[in-house]
């Protein structure tokens, strides 16, 4: 009986064993994986801060004009006028509303009188 027994631990013990030693090794690949996918990202980083500097000089006005006027009669391009931009007389007018007094006559008249229209708004509710 104690002979089983032994057996049996020691079977459970080298089947312990290699399955801590298979998690090891499939931690160290996924570390290493992880590893891998940062020196990735860093590197594609680099590259697109290298793009956005290379389009920020090509934005660049000094830049695009040359090639603006170069190319001006196959684009029809135009300066800008200042008929192209509206006026401020073009602009309607806001429309003037009178204040609703009649409203706040009222609002005024039951303060006085000690009413109290929050209250009774309360009450309702």
């Amino acid at each position: 009986m104690i002979r089983n027994l032994n057996i049996l631990m020691v079977g459970t013990s080298l089947l312990g064993l290699v399955g801590v030693y298979a998690l090891k090794y499939s931690v160290e690949e996924t570390a290493s994986e992880k590893a891998r996918l940062e020196r990735q990202i860093d590197r594609q980083e680099a590259d697109l801060s290298l793009l956005q500097a290379d389009w920020a000089y090509l934005n660049q006005p000094a830049h695009v004009a040359p090639i603006a006027v170069r190319h001006q009669a196959a684009l029809g391009l135009e300066p800008v006028k200042q008929e192209q931009f509206g006026s401020m007389d073009n602009l309607p007018m806001r429309p003037v509303e009178e204040p609703d007094t009649m409203a706040l006559d009222a609002l005024f008249e039951s303060l006085d009188a000690g009413i109290d229209p929050i209250e009774q708004l309360i009450e309702t509710n």
